[in-house]
């Protein structure tokens, strides 16, 4: 395995990335910039629907649970070989997302639910301090 770090940057065409408020209208927004980058990436309809449904959901989670007062979320969007990766970053670390089972009648609690259906792969990756990334991967079809 190779340890050293690449320094190939990414062409604009295969990354989007952008800050945002934390707040429900932050959240929305990334969706909304999401869905308009996919557009110009060719994406299969499967993936990009459900890119926005874990973009929407990331953010939002970052809105609610990762919100601190002054400081941004990050999107970020990868479109690399066969993988499209969903970044969302925060700045509360030390609030690590955990999936519990919601009750029947409850409002919430299904989002990571939801993440883990839709998405290939999901985790979440903590610093640098202060921050936590939760990303999630979806496989594209091979051309």
């Amino acid at each position: 395995m190779n340890s050293e770090k690449s320094t190939q940057l990414l062409s604009p065409a295969d990354h989007f990335s952008v800050l945002l408020s934390p707040t429900p209208r932050g959240a929305r927004l990334a969706r909304l910039l999401a869905t308009d980058w996919m557009r110009g990436q060719d994406l299969p309809l499967r993936v990009s629907e459900a890119a926005e449904h874990l973009v929407a959901e990331l953010a939002t989670n970052a809105a609610t649970h990762g919100r601190l007062a002054g400081r941004d979320f990050r999107l970020a969007l990868l479109a690399r070989s066969a993988i499209l990766r969903i970044e969302v970053t925060d700045t509360r670390g030390d609030d690590l997302p955990h999936r519990h089972p919601p009750t029947p009648d409850s409002e919430s609690g299904r989002g990571l639910l939801l993440v883990e259906a839709l998405a290939d792969r999901w985790g979440v990756q903590v610093g640098p301090v202060p921050r936590k990334t939760v990303w999630a991967e979806l496989d594209l079809p091979s051309v």
